[in-house]
């Protein structure tokens, strides 16, 4: 972990997050998530404490002398508190307070059975927000194939990158992390979440595309020879530089790049093969990389035009009054 992204922890954080990250095998960017939510809870203890004068700024203040005893004191009640303050004051949203609930859970359960430094836990009873279940966001299928298009002629590396999302579903953190290695004839093995690794299957479009792109790739000076994805510097591609990418196509294409993004091309892919490809949802799960059948569900979703056939179909919609109206 590189640990000068969590400057000014104090070593009880610095202690949690190297847990975190080598014995639960969470990645830098959760870490990063984790520190950023315990480092609010901890200046906002400060103020509410009155540790600190009232017009400190907030994203200014320490919080490396944190101790131990301070986080024993803090009460299920200071942690409500810190709810309503992520509210009211800094206007978080449902999904964003309920990770923060679960960060202290997670950081309080460490404190108090893999650390035993005190005994009470309170954010044992702390509940969380109830987030409002919303659909996710896709391209339909002729959105779809319009953005491959954008990019079919143009750059064979961007369409390659688009054609792995669009087809695998792929998590943004999966795409740039594919090496060369990886690929087989017919698979991929990608790095997901919790750095767990699974098997993708290649359709035909995806295989095309790839070798289309490995017969252009640079080969000099390239300083990640495995790396499959490369920017112009010849280095492995980073998350922004895919992000630009398919904002410029989805620009290309005439579609809506404030409501569509990267991550949105994997709902994409897993909304199209859920709704064409009649994939069983623990299929869909097992593709997705997903730990929770539960999250793979929200592809389940459907459209008004399905409902209304669905009642179309049913066999009494044909049987009609025999009364004649006047």
């Amino acid at each position: 972990m590189q640990m000068s992204s969590f400057e000014g922890a104090p070593q009880v954080l610095s202690d949690f997050l190297s847990y975190i990250d080598t014995v639960k095998g969470k990645s830098l960017n959760t870490s990063k998530e984790y520190f950023y939510d315990i480092r609010t809870f901890l200046r906002f203890l400060k103020v509410h404490k009155k540790l600190v004068p009232d017009n400190t700024d907030f994203n200014c203040i320490n919080i490396d002398d944190v101790t131990i005893q301070m986080l024993s004191d803090v009460t299920l009640s200071d942690l409500y508190e810190y709810l309503a303050y992520t509210n009211r004051i800094r206007g978080n949203t449902a999904a964003s307070r309920a990770r923060k609930v679960s960060s202290l859970k997670t950081f309080y359960k460490y404190l108090t059975t893999k650390k035993n430094y005190f005994s009470n836990n309170p954010a044992k009873d702390l509940e969380t927000p109830k987030i409002g279940k919303t659909l996710p966001k896709y391209l339909d299928l002729n959105s779809s194939k319009a953005l491959l298009s954008a990019a079919d002629g143009v750059n064979k590396r961007d369409y390659c990158m688009l054609t792995l999302l669009l087809n695998c579903g792929l998590r943004l953190s999966e795409l740039i992390g594919i090496n060369i290695s990886d690929i087989k004839t017919t698979t991929l093995t990608v790095t997901g979440k919790g750095n767990k690794q699974r098997t993708v299957y290649l359709n035909e479009a995806c295989i095309k595309a790839i070798k289309i792109y490995l017969e252009v790739r640079p080969k000099d000076k390239v300083k990640d020879r495995d790396a499959l994805f490369l920017n112009k510097n010849n280095q492995r591609i980073g998350a922004r530089g895919v992000q630009l990418m398919v904002k410029k196509y989805l620009n290309l294409a005439g579609l809506d790049t404030k409501k569509y993004s990267t991550h949105k091309l994997r709902h994409t892919a897993a909304t199209l093969l859920y709704r064409h490809g009649n994939v069983d949802i623990r299929v869909l799960q097992e593709i997705l990389g997903h730990e929770n059948l539960s999250t793979t569900q929200i592809y389940t979703h459907t459209e008004s035009s399905q409902l209304q056939d669905a009642i179309n179909k049913n066999p009494l919609s044909g049987i009609s009054s025999k009364e004649k109206r006047g």
